[in-house]
């Protein structure tokens, strides 16, 4: 980080020289990217932006306009500073248009009342600069090292986003495309705080560019994603976007991308053939294996992947029904089964059982497959089904059971679903983050589940007729859709479907 004009007057061979600032006090905090003397009128001309001039003033035009046109010349190019010592050219003050030019500019303008050398005030600012250089460097270094670490661990996104909120001593949060968020780490303040209406809040967040800094918000965005395919974005509060926050976001980003393409090996033998199966991360052969020197042979069995929740010892369950089966927790709430020699009757009793332990307990079960290669897609379904069921359901709940609802449910956490809902809802949910009384979302709900019944929407929603016409024109000018097109409100209103699932 570059110092400041304001903390280069502070430096001692600065102090030395009796600075007085007469001019452009606003600009005392620009970074100052190295310190330049001399004494030729057209300096302008060899800068680059960043640098305090110092010079004696020997050289400077005589004339007024002159004059203008030299702190002009050094504003324009972007120079941070320009310091006069007085003594040579001026006895005790620098011409008025030279202040006023300067002040009308915002360049600081800067009196040396005591002779001081340029080259001791040059070597202390840079030596400020390259120490501070050096800093980011291992500051750098460190962050790469952190997150290499928490790469080759498998950590998860919680652990990835709460290392960034400790490097950055900020507020760090993951979200999907939906606004949704996934982790977060609120850096000692509160997350009730952090989180009050954050997708409202994170849809006003739009920063330029892959990696960028609202300075309305303060938060500094980048997106997450990996094969050209980004599936969410990673955002840190901070005060501007300094280079080694950039570094710290975008080398957090990397590892949350990487974490989604490589999943750790889970503790648990059976656990650990499950997640192979559903993972693609162990040849189908050496899972069969595993699977038989466990006790539980694959081959030349009917096979029908079950998930539970919550979590029950389905172990157990199996041993009294002398079923065999891979057992292993799927995730902290979930039980994951692979059932060997299934059928419809196998699986119902096993349900039965399931409930006789907790009555309000989901069972989702796949399709009944004949082979170990087949399991996967046993295993997945009954994941899906289980992600789709929104309340506890007696019996076995299978896919033909969800619905619609329940298939955009087990879609919620597929990037183009969410970029569908984003395209065909997006404007209507800025709309209403902007405006909140009207919620104009809420009343295409009503009007597309009554039917587009626009007398029937209108009674459901306590709008007189003409209020509820005049929301449905609203919609149609924010969305720029059609509402008197079939086929425009059955997108809407599979959109709709999709951001409930989204949302639950």
């Amino acid at each position: 980080m570059f110092p400041t004009v304001r903390e280069v007057l502070e430096l001692e061979p600065v102090r030395n020289g009796a600075p007085r600032v007469v001019a452009g006090e606003r600009g005392l905090d620009q970074a100052v990217r190295w310190v330049h003397s001399s004494e030729v009128p057209d300096i302008a001309t060899l800068l680059r932006g960043g640098e305090l001039v110092l010079t004696t003033g020997i050289g400077l035009p005589a004339d007024e306009a002159g004059l203008r046109r030299y702190i002009t010349d050094l504003a324009e190019v972007g120079a941070c500073g320009l310091a006069v010592e007085l003594g040579r050219r001026y006895a005790r003050r620098l011409p008025a248009v030279l202040v006023r030019t300067a002040d009308a500019l915002g360049l600081p303008l800067v009196e040396l009342h005591r002779g001081t050398p340029f080259v001791a005030i040059t070597e202390a600012v840079h030596s400020m600069i390259i120490d501070a250089q050096l800093a980011e460097l291992r500051a750098a270094e460190e962050i790469h090292q952190r997150f290499t670490d928490l790469s080759v661990e498998g950590a998860g996104p919680a652990e990835v986003v709460a290392q960034a909120a400790a490097l950055s001593g900020a507020p760090v949060v993951l979200e999907n495309l939906s606004r949704q968020v996934l982790a977060y780490d609120a850096a000692g303040g509160s997350a009730q705080l952090l989180l009050a209406s954050w997708e409202a809040h994170s849809r006003a967040i739009r920063p330029a560019g892959r990696t960028g800094f609202d300075p309305g918000s303060g938060w500094l965005v980048t997106a997450v994603g990996a094969r050209g395919q980004d599936w969410g974005r990673l955002l840190m509060r901070v005060a501007s976007a300094q280079a080694r926050y950039v570094v710290l976001i975008e080398r957090a980003a990397s590892a949350l991308a990487l974490g989604r393409l490589i999943d750790p090996d889970p503790e648990g033998p059976q656990r650990t053939l499950l997640q192979a199966l559903l993972n693609h991360s162990m040849p189908v052969e050496e899972v069969m294996l595993r699977a038989r020197a466990l006790g539980v042979p694959l081959e030349r069995r009917m096979l029908v992947g079950v998930v539970v929740r919550p979590r029950v010892s389905a172990e157990r369950l199996l041993s009294e029904m002398a079923v065999k089966g891979l057992v292993g927790a799927l995730d902290a709430n979930s039980t994951g089964v692979l059932i060997a020699h299934a059928t419809e009757e196998v699986i119902r009793i096993f349900a039965e059982k399931v409930h006789k332990l907790d009555a309000g307990a989901i069972v989702a079960a796949g399709e009944i497959v004949s082979t170990a290669r087949e399991a996967r897609r046993s295993l997945v379904e009954a994941v899906q089904v289980a992600d789709a069921v929104r309340h506890p359901a007696p019996g076995v709940v299978r896919l033909a059971d969800v619905g619609l609802a329940g298939l955009l449910h087990m879609l919620r956490d597929e990037p183009r679903l969410q970029t569908f809902v984003e395209r065909e809802l997006g404007p209507l949910l800025a709309y209403d983050a902007r405006n909140p009384r009207e919620q104009l979302l809420e009343v295409l709900r009503v009007y597309l589940e009554c039917g587009r019944n626009k007398s029937a929407a209108a009674e459901h929603s306590h709008l007189s007729r003409p209020a509820f016409y005049e929301r449905l024109a609203r919609i149609s000018k924010v969305s720029g859709a059609d509402l008197d097109s079939v086929q425009a409100c059955l997108s809407l209103h599979v959109a709709l479907l999709a951001l409930e699932a989204l949302r639950s």
